[in-house]
């Protein structure tokens, strides 16, 4: 291990005091003494720096978490963004990670894929581009960053495994990249490896070759992209995987690296993390996680799972965004605690800063970290959040103590002339429920370049030479309110600006707007199912395809719509109500579901699955016609109308009580829907 990086890991001396320098160590020792229950810390350069700052950034994706984001009307569509990425504003994030789709369910829902089928390339579905864009907008210097956590299934070949035919997987990858650049002008900085079984070192080294080959000389790899070991191991034991890795990322690493990892030489970074409901103890989660996973493992990013929670927050992990924008029908959104807390770090530095060799932990619990930008410059962050004020969802934290302190900081080295630094604080109260955040307090005068705070438990400090930085803010938004007991959606939109119809939130299967040429009629502008395959994911995807939509808590409602089957026999489509589960969880979800088949058949079932059989008996229906569905539920009994006549009613439904209304095809098949409509009662 390097000099500099053993000091990073070092635990305090005599007094909280760290540094190499003996005469420093005496001062301090002085001055502590003379405090009394003071304790001192060096921050100096004087033995040279640690390592270089990447970034603190936000991830949109894995899956679908920016998803109800677009839907916002403006200016509050824009005021979200605005918290994201502008400069000294909000979290002001330096990196933007996103999916690329891959037309599968990747937690929260499913994001389409660039190339549905092995000879399809279209780079304007979903939304990830225009989010790229837009964060470019406010930071032209932001770094980009992708990932693929699921594939179209034509990639595997028929195996749920993208690794075996490694060339397609990295052109379908590099493609996207390419896509990227000459549709958007969107420059890609890092790709991530990552699979939640493994990783593959002949994939990562064609991807290098490719990248290369169609000049991506400067686009970089991140491997594995999920845990230390075992790429770790394989970048010391292979000199050709070492030259075409540049990062290691681990996924929610506890604030830790390994020593092997530090022996590899490369960067490391926490490439997912925090992954936490966005209260209070989230963004105490937040600040602690933001300076020991350098304190602790020397990992100069650290990226947030998810930038912003923009999704229906009855899915898995609600709220475990920087901030909440999940109601784009009321355009409430909430700016939460995690948003404050990454300003302390990134209003007041850029990735190429680099950290200095003495940061470390506080005497009676919590941590510091100061960087420069070497030319004179530094900004000092202080936390003292307390063990169950920052407990993150992973992985478990082990127990520690924190309590009041005083901390003198004396600067040294090249800082040692600094006569003033600006002051920012937050303070978490979880007795009084009166938590402040982001306040800028009267500078700190130095004294023969030292100063000392007054740390509370619970609170976060940045101290720095430069002037800038802003709480910004704009005017309260609406109120919350929930999701319109009337909805309609005939998806007649010549242009859109999406793939997607609004706040319809796919989970299995990829929903897009069509223009059907071959109907002349009232069906040419529909919503159509697109994928055609199981894709290659690692989250349980469903067997049929499904898109939810609407207020989780709707009991009694009418659902109707048009639908159009287009696999002949083997068609299916349906409607629903009530269902209960989604992402991750879909497999299993339950609800009212109206099934009609291209066989003249029809079906209810209480389960997505298809297993808990309600009612069931001829229709009549075909494929390629269109038919109109209508269910209606209320209490405990369900009925169906096809194309406006009784064709069941007065099934028992007993569970669930409520849930979102619902549409979906028997598997992956392509089928279209139309007039969309919804009539629930409160």
């Amino acid at each position: 291990m390097r000099r500099r990086e053993m000091s990073a890991l070092q635990p305090p001396g005599p007094c909280g005091v760290r540094g190499s320098s003996h005469t420093y160590v005496l001062t301090l020792l002085g001055l502590c003494a003379a405090l009394g229950s003071s304790h001192a810390y060096v921050l100096t350069d004087h033995d040279g720096l640690g390592r270089t700052f990447d970034g603190i950034g936000g991830l949109s994706g894995g899956g679908a978490t920016s998803r109800l984001l677009v839907n916002y009307a403006e200016p509050y569509r824009s005021q979200i963004l605005d918290y994201l990425f502008k400069p000294n504003f909000g979290a002001s994030l330096h990196i933007l990670k996103v999916e690329i789709g891959g037309d599968a369910q990747t937690t929260d829902g499913t994001e389409p894929s660039h190339m549905h089928y092995e000879n399809d390339e279209n780079y304007f579905r979903g939304y990830e581009w225009w989010l790229m864009k837009e964060a470019k907008k406010r930071n032209p210097n932001i770094t980009l960053m992708c990932l693929p956590w699921a594939f179209p299934g034509w990639v595997g070949r028929g195996k749920n495994w993208p690794y075996d035919f490694p060339d397609i997987t990295a052109a379908y990858v590099v493609n996207w990249i390419l896509g990227a650049k000459q549709y958007h002008d969107l420059d890609i900085q890092y790709v991530g490896i990552w699979n939640e079984r493994s990783y593959d070192s002949k994939y990562i080294k064609l991807l290098r070759y490719t990248l290369d080959k169609s000049g991506l000389e400067t686009v970089r790899i991140i491997a594995s992209d999920n845990l230390w070991e075992p790429i770790v191991r394989s970048l010391l034991l292979d000199p050709e995987l070492s030259r075409a890795v540049d990062v290691i990322g681990a996924h929610y690493p506890g604030t830790t690296s390994v020593k092997e990892a530090l022996k590899t030489q490369k960067k490391l970074w926490s490439s997912e993390d925090y992954s936490t409901f966005n209260d209070e103890v989230g963004g105490g989660c937040w600040a602690r996680i933001l300076n020991q996973n350098y304190v602790n493992g020397l990992m100069t990013a650290t990226i947030s799972w998810n930038l912003v929670a923009s999704y229906y927050e009855d899915l898995p992990f609600s709220r475990d965004g920087l901030m909440t924008a999940e109601e784009p029908w009321s355009g409430n959104y909430v700016v939460e605690s995690p948003i404050w807390i990454t300003a302390h770090t990134t209003q007041f530095t850029k990735p190429g800063w680099t950290y200095l060799q003495t940061v470390g932990h506080l005497a009676r619990g919590g941590s510091y970290v100061a960087l420069t930008d070497g030319k004179g410059n530094l900004t000092v962050v202080v936390e003292t959040m307390t063990h169950n004020h920052s407990v993150c969802i992973r992985p478990p934290l082990l127990p520690f103590n924190v309590t009041s302190q005083k901390a003198t900081f004396q600067l040294k080295g090249s800082f040692g002339s600094i006569k003033e630094l600006q002051v920012w604080r937050s303070q978490f109260n979880f007795k009084s429920k009166k938590s402040s955040f982001f306040e800028k307090l009267t500078p700190q005068k130095l004294v023969d370049g030292s100063f000392t705070l007054a740390l509370d438990e619970d609170e976060v400090y940045t101290l720095t030479t430069l002037p800038t930085g802003q709480k910004g803010s704009f005017p309260a938004p609406p109120p919350s309110a929930r999701f319109p007991q009337v909805y309609k959606d005939d998806f007649n939109v010549r242009n859109p600006a999406f793939s997607e119809a609004p706040d319809f939130a796919d989970q299995t299967g990829v929903f897009e707007y069509y223009i059907n040429m071959t109907d002349p009629g009232p069906h040419v502008f529909t919503l159509r199912q697109v994928v055609t395959q199981r894709p290659v994911t690692w989250v349980a995807d469903a067997d049929q395809t499904i898109s939810v939509i609407g207020d989780h808590q709707w009991a009694n409602l009418t659902i109707t719509c048009d639908v159009f089957m287009e696999s002949v026999k083997e068609g299916g489509v349906f409607i629903a109500a009530r269902v209960d589960k989604g992402g991750q969880a879909v497999r299993s979800a339950k609800g009212v579901f109206f099934w009609v088949f291209a066989d003249g058949t029809y079906k209810v079932t209480n389960d997505l699955a298809g297993q808990t059989v309600l009612a069931e008996g001829k229709s009549g229906t075909r494929a390629y016609g269109w038919h109109t569905l209508s269910l209606t539920v209320e209490g405990q009994y369900a009925s169906g109308l096809l194309n406006g006549y009784p064709l069941w009613r007065n099934a028992v439904v007993l569970t669930p009580k409520s849930g979102w209304a619902a549409i979906g095809t028997r598997s992956f098949e392509l089928a279209q829907f139309d007039n969309f409509a919804v009539v629930a009662e409160s």
